[in-house]
C-alpha cells in the first residue's frame, strides 16, 4: 500500500542554472547529506520525508513538443502556503506561469529544463 512519495527526480542539463531556480526562486535549500553518485546532482527537502532530486544526465526527450499549460503535461503537484506570493515572486524574476484551468488555487510553470512543477494553496 502507498502511504506518501519518497521523492520526485528531475533531469537537468545544467545543475547551476537549475539549482538558481530550486534555490532562488522556490527557496529550497540543497541537502549536504545525500551520498554523491556517479553522475552530477542535488537533493531539496521539501516536506518531512520528501524530497526533489535533480540529476545532471542527458535529457531523452530533447526534442519532444510539450503542450503549453502544464496541467496537460505530467508534472509534479507540490503544495503551497501562498499562492499570491510566489507569483509576485515569479513575476519579478520574469518567469512565465499558468493558472489551473479547474478555477482551484494553483498555477503550473516549468523550470530552466522544461520540467513542470504544480503549486496548490493548501
Amino acid at each position: 500500500m502507498i502511504t506518501g512519495i519518497h521523492h520526485a527526480t528531475f533531469l537537468t542539463g545544467d545543475l547551476s542554472r537549475s539549482r538558481s531556480f530550486y534555490e532562488g526562486v522556490l527557496g529550497l535549500c540543497a541537502d549536504p547529506k545525500r551520498p554523491q553518485m556517479e553522475y552530477d546532482g542535488v537533493w531539496y527537502d521539501i516536506a518531512s520525508g520528501q524530497q526533489i532530486h535533480l540529476m545532471v544526465l542527458p535529457d531523452p526527450e530533447r526534442n519532444l513538443l510539450r503542450p503549453q499549460h502544464g496541467g496537460r503535461d505530467r508534472h509534479v503537484a507540490l503544495l503551497i502556503s501562498n499562492l499570491n506570493e510566489l507569483m509576485a515572486d515569479m513575476e519579478q524574476m520574469g518567469m512565465t506561469y499558468t493558472l489551473s484551468q479547474s478555477g482551484r488555487r494553483a498555477l503550473f510553470c516549468r523550470d530552466p529544463d522544461g520540467n513542470v512543477l504544480e503549486f496548490i494553496e493548501t
